[in-house]
């Protein structure tokens, strides 16, 4: 996350308009937002003021001495299902953004009240004026059990989001647009400037929040309906985009995580622990029906991968570990991290799920991103909608009767030699043989050979264990395939993998 808050930091010193509007009551709708929304696109963008230096410049702990009074959260004591707080301004957050509270069908905003905060003595006095503002909200509600409102989703940072379902911890994260990622130029980072969060009539588990996103490339409109509904939370996402430049590296369903080591980069890290990430591996069901498993890698130079794809099922980040033993950590919890999983709402034509894997050499930063990159570029001046699902979850439940791939291990094996061995477990499935040996296996590596690949049971998972070995001699990098057949049908996901010296 602290290359998300670094990175976002843009140079503002026009004066914003949309902090200076009157505080009085409004008439809401979906159809006045995005009319605003459309007239704000058809106008040059203005950049927001930053916040007071004094607010800038608060230490990481004075910042989180700044402590929302949850017995103060918006709709408190209410018969609705929902709460929520914000968050200050300052810090890693130096411009404010816009929180309207929709009771009614009238919406009011918020004005910064410090009367909501509990102080730790060491914030020191921070001026307030009538266009400060928030640098986020914090949605709470009934997940574990009645009367207990307990924080499950947090838009702050750009156009940043994470959601978590019960028994989870927080991990990677959504956006709602990536822009010019990895690109020699920089990449932009649009904003969430203005919310509008709906009080949800009693009983109503389903809680509406909108948002207006700009940049200077870029006008958007998002609408989000949250559904925490325990095991997973689901989140139906609805967007308008007005680009105002043609939009050639555009990610759309944005995720972000972090991936430092596991069994497959191991031996560059001098850590305690057998693994470090957030995520493992790439998910895809693409537009043929075939179900990809991707490893993730941390490279020692930024890659970038597409999987080609028309009109795709559905991607995801996800992590597959779940056992403290695959992790030994006992404060970071990366086993309880969510995976997620992207649904889209309609046909989203020719394109590709796009990876980027960043070099990364602390835990504490994101380097990993996914998200669809449309093949035709969002022309200037024009009108874009999508439409996706997005399901938080421990698992990505398979959506084909097929196995899972459970981890990946490379590196030397017995032999005394410079072969390197690859080893892929499999989950155990209804639609494997009995016997592991009846198995077909197909094995692809371009740019050299590799040892005739064998199968075997792994004992401790009863899945089948596919092993081969290959020389990279004075190759630097390779795609590898590999996936099970049986009876003429395929029985595994696709795994695929980017071997780099």
């Amino acid at each position: 996350m602290i290359r998300r808050d670094v990175l976002k930091s843009l140079a503002a010193l026009a004066f914003w308009p949309g902090m200076a509007r009157a505080q009085e009551d409004a008439a809401f709708s979906e159809a006045a937002l995005h009319e605003m929304a459309r007239q704000i696109a058809a106008s040059p963008y203005a950049e927001r003021p930053f916040v007071p230096k004094a607010w800038r410049d608060l230490t990481y702990d004075q910042y989180r001495g700044i402590r929302y009074n949850t017995d103060k959260a918006i709709w408190v004591g209410t018969d609705t299902t929902l709460e929520f707080d914000m968050f200050p301004p300052g810090l890693y957050f130096p411009h404010a953004v816009e929180v309207n509270m929709v009771e009614n069908g009238m919406a009011r905003k918020l004005p910064f009240d410090f009367a909501l905060y509990d102080l730790h003595e060491i914030v020191p006095d921070l001026p307030v004026d009538d266009g400060l503002g928030y640098s986020g909200i914090r949605l709470r509600a009934e997940i574990e059990k009645p009367g207990f409102f307990q924080e499950y989703a947090v838009f702050q940072g750009a156009s940043y989001f994470r959601v978590i379902a019960q028994n989870l911890a927080y991990g990677l994260s959504a956006r709602g647009l990536a822009l010019n990622t990895a690109s020699p130029d920089g990449e932009e980072f649009p904003d969430f400037t203005r919310f509008w969060i709906e009080k949800p009539a009693a009983g109503e588990t389903e809680h509406r929040v909108h948002a207006l996103m700009e940049s200077p490339s870029v006008t958007g409109l998002y609408h989000f309906t949250l559904r925490p509904s325990g095991a997973t939370t689901e989140v139906d996402v609805r967007c308008t985009l007005w680009p105002r430049t043609e939009l050639v590296n555009v990610g759309i369903a944005p995720l972000t995580s972090m991936f430092y080591f596991d069994e497959t980069n191991r031996g560059r890290f001098d850590d305690f622990r057998p693994a470090v990430h957030d995520s493992d591996g790439l998910t895809i069901h693409n537009g043929n029906g075939e179900l990809i498993w991707r490893p993730l890698a941390n490279p020692t130079f930024i890659q970038i991968s597409s999987f080609v794809d028309e009109n795709p099922k559905g991607f995801g980040l996800a992590q597959r570990e779940r056992k403290f033993s695959d992790f030994h950590d006992l404060e970071a919890h990366y086993q309880d991290r969510p995976s997620l999983w992207i649904t889209p709402g309609e046909d989203w034509g020719q394109g590709a799920v796009t990876l980027v894997e960043i070099p990364t050499d602390k835990e504490i930063y994101d380097n990993i991103v996914a998200y669809w990159k449309p093949r035709t570029p969002l022309a200037k001046g024009s009108e874009h909608a999508f439409s996706y699902r997005m399901t938080w979850t421990d698992q990505i439940e398979p959506t084909k009767p097929v196995t899972q791939v459970l981890n990946t291990r490379l590196g030397k094996g017995f032999a005394q030699n410079d072969h390197k061995l690859v080893v892929i477990d499999f989950a155990p499935h209804p639609a494997l043989p009995e016997d592991y040996e009846d198995l077909v296996i197909y094995v692809k590596v371009n740019n050299f050979e590799t040892s005739v690949p064998q199968i075997q049971r792994n004992p401790e998972t009863n899945g089948p264990r596919l092993v081969f070995s290959f020389d990279p001699a004075d190759v630097t990098a390779a795609e590898m395939r590999a996936q099970l057949y049986h009876q003429g049908q395929a029985v595994s996901e696709v795994w695929l993998y980017r071997w780099t010296a």
